[in-house]
This record gives structure tokens, sequence and C-alpha cells, in this order.
């Protein structure tokens, strides 16, 4: 049977239109460790974890768009750490929610919502 995706490839593909492809695209390398490369007029893919998500030039027909994360990552207080001095701004510093997940919560300067987690409360304990 003829797949309808790229086999490395989620079914949904999370996809962000900034004016500033460049500075949030650095943003996510850094705060999240995402890999990719810019690549020129075309959608930049960043792969984090087992997800990947794609980050466009937001001007001309497209408008820019913000959006809403829950990302797990190993260390939550770590990559809260690392999103807070890349830029963004801290909303709620790292903490153990009641359903057992250790969590922060990051806006970066793009209008984006980080919701950083790790499973198993804290430190992933």
């Amino acid at each position: 049977m003829k797949s309808y995706k790229p086999d490395d490839r989620q079914t949904v593909v999370p996809r962000l239109f900034t004016r500033d492809v460049e500075g949030l695209v650095g943003f996510i390398k850094a705060a999240f460790g995402a890999k990719g490369r810019l690549l020129p007029d075309r959608p930049t893919e960043l792969v984090i974890g087992d997800c990947v998500i794609m980050v466009a030039d937001g001007s001309g027909v497209r408008r820019p768009t913000s959006s809403g994360f829950y990302i797990y990552v190993p260390d939550a207080d770590k990559a809260w750490a690392r999103a807070v001095k890349a830029g963004a701004k801290s909303t709620h510093e790292p903490h153990d929610t009641p359903w057992g997940d250790r969590r922060a919560i990051v806006n970066d300067a793009w209008g984006n919502h980080w919701q950083i987690a790790t499973h198993g409360g804290a430190r992933g304990g």
C-alpha cells in the first residue's frame, strides 16, 4: 500500500509562521535542543525528540502565527533555564503537578506558549 506521508513524519506536523525565521529557529534550538538547519525558500524542519516542527516565513500571503506546545524533555528544570537564557519569559517556574509531571511554562518573543515537562515529578524521579 502506498504511504500517504513520508515515513519519517508524524501524522500532524505543527507549522509556525513568523517574520523572523532565523530568530525563532535559533530560540527553539537553544531552548529545546532541536536539530535542523535553515533552508532558503522553504520551511525549516526542526526535530525535537521524535517530532518534527516546521518554521516558515510569515510575510506575504501567510501571516505570522503563534501556538501553544506541551513538550516533554528529560529535565524540565534545565530546559526551563535554557529557554529563559534564550530570551523566553517565565510564567511558571518548575514545579510538581498533581498528575505526575514536573512542569514549567514560558512564553517566547514570537508569542508561543511552551509548557515544559518531565513525567515522573521532581527531576524525572
